[in-house]
Formats: structure tokens, C-alpha cells, sequence
């Protein structure tokens, strides 16, 4: 990705509440902030990686985008063909022509196939629903994609119980792939993989990428998967982002103390270069509970009075390179230094940050 290159989707301001509902009388007494005023550009061609532990919003990100559900607030304006559609208010048959050039590939393999249906019927599904009635040509597209993933043709009219998870995944690239889209949102694609099998999913789908331009927006907890696919990062916590820039400036000069906690979580493949693990003292923040001023500060090792009281600004400390502190890392002013308390090197009492 290179700035030069134009934007494809501006999300601005995007806000989704979930209510909590009690009572036979569906009295609502509150909101899950799921997601919570989050604004970003993704480039044409690039892949965006969204990172962030279990329940900080990232998979309601994505399905905002692709309006499986509708936000509660905020803008996703889509560009395409030199049009701007805004797809937060779009109506059914606008959505219809937009979800051609918007589609996912899913975590799970196994869940994501109908058992009942051949790989000849999911993956020309698509195709079907869009207007080529014509089996002929839906076989030779289907065929064309099962060779672009590196799949046998002969497998057309196999189940999904046949395959492997790595074979079941690229078939739901395959599907992806059908109708030429402009962004693919992959939803922890590689997490229900053997290691073995997780490369060999991640290189094609940068093969993919490269052959055809296209843009994604990269779901993940694992960090290397992060680094060995993503142009830039964005960290999530508690329904916000708390940072966003390339992915050689998170990795090596991060500026949130979340993104520096998980970056140590890493695991180093040579034993000559143990790092300090910084451990974070409770738990995640509840989005229908958020502390006071910034969501991170009960956990945070540099926290000071003026993090409980009031909340960080999104603001540029370099470059390119955001993020919402009050004390960014690496900034000219600096952190205050971390409590002794909360660092540590005892791996059997770290968090897996996920």
C-alpha cells in the first residue's frame, strides 16, 4: 500500500450499540458499546490488519461494513466505479449490487460449507444468485477458480466432508473470489488451521491479492499472521481504536501501552532473546461497564489521575501513526515509568492477548 493509491472505504464515526434487554416487558436498561467511533481509511490494495483481544469489537467491525448488521450510528462510505455510497444507509437493492464487489471468508471452514451441497453448488452459488443461469458457463468460472485457490478441477462434485480444513478454506476463498469483488473481509481466516496449513493459506492469499488488486480488511489475534500479511495495523480495545499505523511502526515503536503489551506477548523463536513479558493486572474493560475516562487505565502500567478523568484524544504523535493517549510511548513527553508490580518475566502467569 502506498498513500498514492486511492481509498476504497472510509469508515467515519462508526458506532454500534448493542441494548440489554430485561424483564417480560424487554425493558432496556443499558448498551453494550460494541464498537464506538471508529473512523479509518482503507486503501485500494492494500490489507489493513484489525487486532485486538476476544470482544473489542473487531468481527462487529467487519460485519458493520458488510451490513450483516446495521450500525447504530456513523458512516462507511464505499468507492466504487466513481461512485460514493454510504453502505451504513443504503437500501436493500443498493445493497444487492454492493455485496458483489463486498464479500468474507470466514473463520471456521467446516461451519462455513453447506455439507449438503457439492463444491460445484457453493462456490457457483453466488454466480446463480447474480444472474448467470447459464450451468456451462457457471461450471468453466467454478473450474477457473477451484485452479486459482490450487485445487483439482476433479474435486468439483465432492461434499465438504471430504476435504481437509486447509482444502475447505480455499474453497471459501474460491467462493469469495466468484464474483471479481473489490474488498474481502477475512474474519480470522487461518485460526482453525493446523500451523502447518496456516502459511500456505496466508501466501495464496497474498498471491491473490497481488493477481488481482484486491483490498483487504484482515481479522486476527495472532500477531505474525498480522505482520507477514498487513501494510498497516489497527488496535482495538473496548469498542475503540486505540492505535493505527504501518506495520513496521507498531512493531517497532508502538505507542500505546496496550499495543506494547500485546507486541510482548509475541513469542521469540531464539532463546538467547527473552524479553520482559508485560502482564496485565484484571480483565478485559466490560463495553457495558466502561471505567471512567480511558477504558485502558485499570490495567495500564503507565496509568495516571488524569487517565481516570478524562479520555483521550485520537490524536497523530508521528507520521502517519495514531493513537488515543494521554501519554503515547515513544512521544517527546514520555510515559511515566511503569509500576514495578506490573512487568514480569514468569511466563506462567501471562494473559494471552487475543
Amino acid at each position: 500500500m502506498t498513500s498514492g493509491n486511492g481509498v476504497l472505504l472510509s469508515v467515519r464515526n462508526l458506532t454500534k450499540y448493542f441494548p440489554i434487554v430485561k424483564g417480560l416487558m424487554g425493558r432496556v436498561t443499558g448498551y453494550v458499546r460494541a464498537v464506538d467511533a471508529v473512523s479509518f481509511d482503507l486503501y485500494q490494495g492494500e490489507c489493513l490488519g484489525l487486532v485486538g483481544e476476544s470482544g473489542s469489537g473487531k468481527t462487529t467491525v467487519a460485519r458493520s461494513i458488510l451490513r450483516a448488521v446495521r450500525p447504530t450510528s456513523g458512516e462507511l462510505l464505499f468507492h466504487i466505479n466513481g461512485q460514493t455510497v454510504d453502505v451504513a444507509q443504503a437500501s436493500s437493492s443498493e445493497l444487492k449490487r454492493l455485496r458483489r464487489h463486498m464479500q468474507m471468508i470466514f473463520q471456521d471452514p467446516f461451519g462455513s460449507l453447506n455439507p449438503r451441497m457439492t463444491v460445484f453448488e457453493i462456490i457457483g452459488e453466488p454466480l446463480l444468485v447474480n444472474g448467470l443461469r447459464d450451468r456451462r458457463q457457471r461450471k468453466a468460472r467454478v473450474r477457473e477458480l477451484l485452479r486459482q485457490v490450487g485445487l483439482n478441477e476433479e474435486y468439483l462434485y465432492r461434499y465438504p466432508h471430504a476435504f481437509s480444513g486447509g482444502q475447505r478454506q480455499r474453497i471459501g476463498i474460491a467462493r469469495a473470489l466468484a464474483l471479481h469483488p473489490k474488498l474481502i473481509v477475512a474474519d480470522e481466516p487461518v485460526s482453525a488451521l493446523d500451523v502447518s496449513v496456516q502459511a500456505q493459506v496466508l501466501n495464496l492469499l497474498l498471491h491473490l491479492q497481488r493477481q488481482f488488486g484486491l483490498t483487504y480488511l484482515l481479522i486476527a489475534h495472532d500477531l505474525g499472521v498480522i505482520r507477514h500479511v498487513s501494510d498497516r495495523v489497527a488496535v482495538m480495545y473496548a469498542g475503540k481504536l486505540v492505535e493505527l499505523a504501518t506495520v513496521d511502526e507498531i512493531f517497532t515503536r508502538p505507542a500505546h501501552p496496550y499495543t506494547e503489551a500485546l507486541l510482548s506477548a509475541i513469542p521469540k523463536p531464539d532463546p538467547e532473546r527473552r524479553t520482559k513479558r508485560i502482564v496485565l493486572k484484571g480483565e478485559a474493560a466490560d463495553p457495558s461497564h466502561l471505567p471512567t475516562g480511558c477504558a485502558f487505565h485499570p490495567r495500564c502500567p503507565y496509568a495516571q489521575p488524569l487517565c481516570a478523568e478524562r479520555e483521550p484524544l485520537w490524536e497523530e504523535v508521528r507520521p502517519d501513526h495514531f493513537a488515543r493517549c494521554h501519554f503515547a510511548l515513544n512521544n517527546p513527553a514520555g510515559p511515566p515509568p511503569p509500576r514495578a508490580a506490573e512487568t514480569s518475566t514468569d511466563h506462567t502467569k501471562n494473559e494471552h492477548a487475543e
